[in-house]
């Protein structure tokens, strides 16, 4: 790759924010390099090109750092255009929609709650559970009809990617078939996506991860 083209993704593999700038560079067709980093131990690189927030994913292009997935987002749909699919829809009216949900899955701290509900027990995780669910009941009325393999499609699937492996340690459900038909079909139908396969982490693998974050929450908690 010619070092005036390059593109590095600086990233964490269990990190839905991560996660949804892969998905965008791989519709787009775009070659980069993946710099795995350590959530507990970031190399100099983040703090060299984050210093204001010091957080993943950073997305590097010709030496310029690019940082938050939702201004990633959309650099990258700016940049690379001609002959590549657009990752927001042409129509300013609904180009305005799925950024609005965009913005509201990221302001109401959708993937921060769902670890909030993970690290949490007792009274604090069933409030922590009716906030999650609450966030989950606006997001299931508010996107209907709102589907475009692309800005909010893979938002909501880096949100829930995790979410049958969190069913699994929590045993609770957090996408019903009955309940939130239109998000579980979504979601599902996402998964479904080859693209989303390769990218997404096994769910073994985020079962075994997610396990020793809740192992780890409690036990801080009872000392």
């Amino acid at each position: 790759m010619e070092q005036e083209n390059k593109v590095v993704l600086l990233g964490m593999w269990a990190s839905p924010y991560t996660k949804r700038v892969e998905l965008a560079l791989k519709l787009k067709g775009i070659s980069h390099e993946y710099v795995e980093e350590d959530m507990f131990n970031k190399s100099p690189l983040v703090f060299k090109y984050n210093p204001a927030y010091k957080r993943l994913p950073v997305l590097v292009h010709n030496g310029n750092p690019i940082v938050e997935s939702l201004i990633i987002y959309e650099y990258i749909d700016e940049t690379w255009k001609n002959g590549r699919p657009q990752i927001l829809p042409a129509d300013p009216y609904k180009r305005a929609q799925v950024r609005f949900w965009a913005s509201f899955i990221h302001q109401q701290q959708t993937v921060e709650t769902m670890v909030t509900v993970l690290k949490s027990g007792g009274e604090a995780q069933e409030k922590d559970i009716n906030k999650m669910l609450e966030i989950i009941k606006v997001l299931e009325e508010g996107v209907k009809d709102i589907y475009n393999v692309g800005y909010l499609d893979f938002f909501i699937c880096s949100v829930f990617s995790f979410r049958s492996a969190m069913e699994k340690v929590l045993g609770i459900k957090i996408l019903d078939s009955e309940k939130t038909p239109l998000l579980y079909s979504w979601v599902t139908k996402l998964n479904d996506l080859a693209l989303v396969k390769e990218t997404i982490a096994s769910h073994e693998k985020l079962v075994e991860v997610l396990k020793v974050v809740r192992e780890k929450a409690l036990q801080t908690c009872a000392t």
